[in-house]
């Protein structure tokens, strides 16, 4: 008989509260326009994520492929929560014949020992913040952009660096794009950052940008990428953008996500095109590291537990 297994009730509450804890966790999760779009229910020693249609965003993306993506950002969370605090889980991903929005299943099956990897990543949690600040003039080191490429690439996530022509490029199918209507003006402010003025007057708006892509000379640019464009393949992607993050965090590296070149048909083409053979863009990431003359930037506020977490 396996000892570490959960044979007695007493394990499987505190195995339960363990899932409680991680759950609150992954509430930190950065999402898309913030739109936390999860919600997590607890039975015993299971933890099932789903995803909120409500928090969909309809014109913006419509197949919610960013709020899958969120969602996965979020079950990294959890699940660097549980190994960090000694638990084995079995992670299923998008069950069969199940609904078609619960998109993984956490079942602790065992005590063990804390993941020291895992603890460096949930201590990192509380203080990643998406960076819209300009970066400094000192780029990104091979060690810290090495060990991201690493912990993306574990979850099954590739990236891609896009060299200076491929910017241009990019730059010009946003510029095609921006001639048209806006959706929204969160859309438009973002498309705004690759085609924008050299000069930009700067913003101290939480949702601006101060500076275009063309002026981040300092930054490196990325894009998150896999072999696929199905729901697992989103999920997956979060799961690498959480891994990644985390990591850069850690190293003293910014990250700014960028959606509105995934939300728009013919930015995702121009982006496919830069990747060819490699498979399909799920988001465009710029690496950095803030500008020390800047304030720090405010925080975003969070659902509380009781909305996110359902207990049976």
């Amino acid at each position: 008989m396996d000892i570490d297994a959960l044979t007695h009730p007493t394990d499987t509450q505190t195995a339960a509260r363990a899932l409680a804890d991680a759950a609150a966790t992954a509430g930190y999760a950065p999402s898309i326009r913030n739109t936390q779009p999860w919600r997590w229910r607890l039975t015993g020693s299971t933890l099932d994520l789903h995803l909120v249609r409500s928090r969909v965003l309809g014109s913006s993306d419509p197949d919610a492929r960013l709020a899958t993506l969120s969602c996965g950002v979020a079950l990294h969370h959890a699940r660097v929560a549980m190994a960090a605090q000694g638990w084995q889980i079995a992670v299923t991903r998008m069950l069969q014949g199940a609904d078609r929005d619960l998109l993984a299943r956490l079942h602790v099956h065992r005590r063990a020992p804390a993941d020291p990897a895992s603890a460096t990543l949930l201590r990192m949690i509380p203080s990643r913040h998406t960076e819209r600040r300009r970066v400094a003039e000192t780029p990104v080191g091979p060690a810290a952009l090495a060990a991201i490429t690493t912990a993306v690439e574990a979850e099954d996530t590739r990236l891609h660096r896009m060299l200076p022509g491929q910017l241009l490029e990019l730059a010009t199918a946003a510029a095609e794009v921006e001639r048209g209507p806006a959706a929204d003006t969160a859309w438009q402010a973002e498309l705004t950052y690759w085609t924008g003025p050299a000069e930009p007057a700067r913003s101290g708006n939480p949702g601006d940008f101060p500076i275009t892509a063309r002026r981040d000379r300092a930054a490196t640019f990325v894009v998150l990428h896999g072999r696929a464009d199905e729901p697992l393949d989103w999920l997956r992607a979060g799961e690498a953008l959480s891994a990644g993050w985390l990591t850069a965090t850690a190293y003293g590296v910014s990250v700014l996500p960028h959606s509105a070149p995934i939300e728009i048909g013919a930015t995702r083409q121009a982006l496919r095109a830069m990747i060819a053979g490699a498979g399909f863009p799920y988001l465009v990431l710029r690496l950095g590291t803030a500008d020390p003359g800047d304030a720090d930037p405010p925080r975003v506020p969070l659902l509380p537990a009781v909305q996110i977490i359902e207990h049976y």
